[in-house]
């Protein structure tokens, strides 16, 4: 796959995962996905991502910044929402954060595979003033 279809593709996930089109996230993401080294299965997938919209009810994933090696991608996403109290551990109190995320995937026969992940908790701990 060359690196103009994968970015391609990989644009139309995150518009898939803003739009929440749960029946369609399979034609991204391969049965077998891996996230940070678990394998979670498409369902728990599917599973970990409607738990991250109930946390944030205005999560929308934003592309900063995308590289494409095929079969990987390098992507750091942009977010500016009001996670409820209790996300990643912290006491929101209703406030409205920025932050990003660094996250990598690998893609089989045009699907992902795995994905590594990080959220920059730090960038919204600042925000806090902790």
């Amino acid at each position: 796959m060359e690196a103009t279809t994968l970015a391609d593709l990989y644009r139309a996930y995150i518009a898939c995962l803003n739009r929440q089109d749960w029946n369609e996230l399979g034609r991204y993401v391969d049965e077998g996905v891996e996230h940070n080294g678990r394998r979670l299965g498409l369902s728990g997938y599917r599973g970990m991502l409607v738990k991250d919209f109930e946390d944030i009810p205005d999560l929308a994933f934003h592309i900063d910044l995308l590289v494409c090696e095929p079969p990987r991608v390098a992507a750091r996403l942009a977010f500016d929402c009001t996670p409820k109290p209790g996300f990643l551990g912290l006491k929101l109190d209703g406030r409205k954060v920025a932050f990003t995320e660094n996250v990598f995937y690998a893609f089989k026969a045009e699907k992902i595979a795995s994905v590594w992940s990080i959220i920059d908790k730090a960038a919204i701990e600042a925000q806090l003033g902790r």
